[in-house]
């Protein structure tokens, strides 16, 4: 598919881009299957060119907002430029790991401007599931500098190296891996093989775009463990309809027509909102495809977006 390597460094995968999509085709039977469709997308350059045909406007944010801690360039006058315009633009992001008040300190260091609720997170869909279950006790994949806010109602503990909370806890929720190592998911393994339990994932991303290369997300070890184990995860976040439902519920009576999502992964971003009924973007210039070949992506997994836009 001519998907080139991408760099390594500690924290990262080694996935080349290549890999990562063959990751993700590797689980598509536990992801929400592709709606058939004999549309051809369209290449535009820019948002710009598309915005008269939308009145909401969801944004991944990896690779549509930003890399890393980067902001994508002009991305930020682009928001501000469809909300001028009218638009509602809201961030739907898998990006769990993260209490909500962090995320919105991140985005307006990096020169966005979101209001609290136009924020909307799989940690957020995550929580609207399992806020009547604050009895049971659960095991947590979480970087402990993160914090602990919007989860305060839950009882917790990490899972780190000590084994005990694996074999006691009720359930586990995997939401962030930054910090997770491979003697962890063992344990975890370990744990689930002697006694099954409910694994919920906060973040179905099995890579996410960083400044050099893949960094190891929670799905990446939520799908190992399934097929290890055979204990399927409950997702939320994209692809899955979870998330949708939950900014379609902020969003309120809107015509789905004119609501485009726009993300660089076939897999999380496009197959949602093609899961969800709604047109969709791919960004063909920053992120996951970035110096890759699109089209043949896009023809190997059948996923097909509305528009492919060369930069946000």
């Amino acid at each position: 598919m001519g998907l080139g390597k991408s760099s390594r460094g500690d924290h990262l995968t080694g996935f080349s881009a290549q890999e990562a999509f063959d990751a993700y085709e590797a689980v598509r039977h536990r992801l929400p299957e592709a709606r058939p469709t004999e549309v051809t997308y369209r290449q535009v350059e820019t948002l710009d060119d598309i915005a008269h045909e939308f009145d909401v406007f969801l944004l991944d944010a990896f690779g549509v907002l930003n890399i890393g801690d980067t902001a994508i360039p002009d991305t930020p006058d682009r928001v501000r430029s469809l909300k001028a315009a009218g638009k509602r633009v809201l961030v739907v992001s898998n990006a769990a790991g993260f209490p909500h008040t962090t995320l919105l300190e991140k985005y307006s260091r990096l020169g966005y401007d979101f209001a609290p609720r136009d924020v909307i997170t799989s940690r957020a869909t995550l929580l609207s599931e399992i806020n009547g279950q604050s009895g049971l006790h659960w095991g947590l994949m979480a970087t402990p500098s993160a914090g602990l806010r919007d989860l305060e109602g839950l009882k917790l503990s990490y899972l780190e190296d000590d084994p005990k909370p694996y074999e006691t806890v009720d359930g586990f929720l995997m939401i962030g891996s930054a910090v997770w190592t491979e003697s962890r998911q063992a344990m975890l393994e370990t744990a689930l093989l002697e006694r099954p339990r409910p694994v919920m994932v906060g973040n179905p991303d099995i890579v996410a775009p960083r400044e050099y290369g893949f960094s190891k997300e929670p799905g990446l070890f939520a799908h190992r463990l399934a097929d290890r184990t055979g204990v399927v995860p409950q997702f939320f976040g994209k692809p899955f309809a979870n998330i949708y439902d939950l900014a379609f519920q902020r969003l309120g009576h809107i015509d789905r027509s004119r609501v485009l999502m726009v993300g660089d992964s076939l897999h999380t971003d496009i197959l949602g909102a093609s899961s969800a009924g709604i047109d969709s973007a791919l960004i063909s210039g920053y992120g996951f495809f970035a110096g890759h070949d699109v089209e043949a992506a896009i023809k190997k997994a059948g996923i097909v977006p509305n528009f492919v836009v060369g930069r946000p």
